[in-house]
Order: C-alpha cells, then structure tokens, then sequence
C-alpha cells in the first residue's frame, strides 16, 4: 500500500492523490483516488468500504511510511482486526516493491495520456 502524490488536477479538480493497493498474491492492483487532505479516518474508511468490504481482511499490510499510516488510529485499528501492520523499508526482502513498480507503471500510463490529450488538443 503506497500513494501517487501530486497528480495532475482534473477537470473538476477533486482528486490529487491515489492510493495503490497490490494483492502479494493475485497482484491484482486497486487504485482508490482520494485528497491529500484526507485524515487518516477518512483513509480508513475508504480502503473498508472500497477494498476490505469486497475481499475481506488481509491477515498483513505491508504500507509506506506515510503519517496516515502510522497514526495511532492505524495502530489500534490493525490491533483490533487482528491483522499485522509491517512498514516498507529499503532494500529489504519481505518489501518487495510491488506497490512501488505498479505505481511506476501508473505514473508512466498518466504522463502518456495527459501527453495523448495535449496531442490532440493541439490538433484542433
């Protein structure tokens, strides 16, 4: 679990930030937009109703270390689900990277179509 940060505000200008959530072990990816301004409650809320209502919970979450993450709310949440909350670290084995290679490749499909879009606006 990681974020995209500073992202191209759209036209409605009411997402800046992604949060990447990758399953270690379908590594099926779940992008949830969301404001740099959300507290870590609102962060809570969307990954329950967005991704643990569908799959159920994850007996780990390996997540960046983002203060939302690492809030006290976090900490007694992971306790009272029963679920381990680990924290990436660099260069380290159990941190594989995953996250962080999907949100390479999401940035990289991002810059590809703002530069599609301004292909075509040119075009006009």
């Amino acid at each position: 679990m990681d974020w995209v940060t500073e992202l191209p505000p759209g036209s409605d200008k009411s997402y800046n930030e992604c949060l990447v959530i990758v399953d270690r072990y379908s590594k099926i990816p779940i992008f949830l937009p969301c404001h740099k301004d959300d507290t870590p409650m609102d962060t809570a809320l969307l990954i329950w109703n967005r991704v643990i209502s569908h799959t159920g919970l994850f007996k780990k979450i390996i997540s960046g270390r983002d203060s939302k993450f690492i809030s006290d709310l976090w900490t007694n949440l992971h306790k009272r689900l029963c679920t381990k909350l680990s924290f990436s670290t660099a260069y380290h084995p159990q941190t594989d990277g995953l996250a962080e290679r999907m949100i390479q490749t999401l940035e990289d499909m991002i810059r590809r179509f703002c530069a599609y879009d301004l292909e075509l606006k040119d075009s006009d």
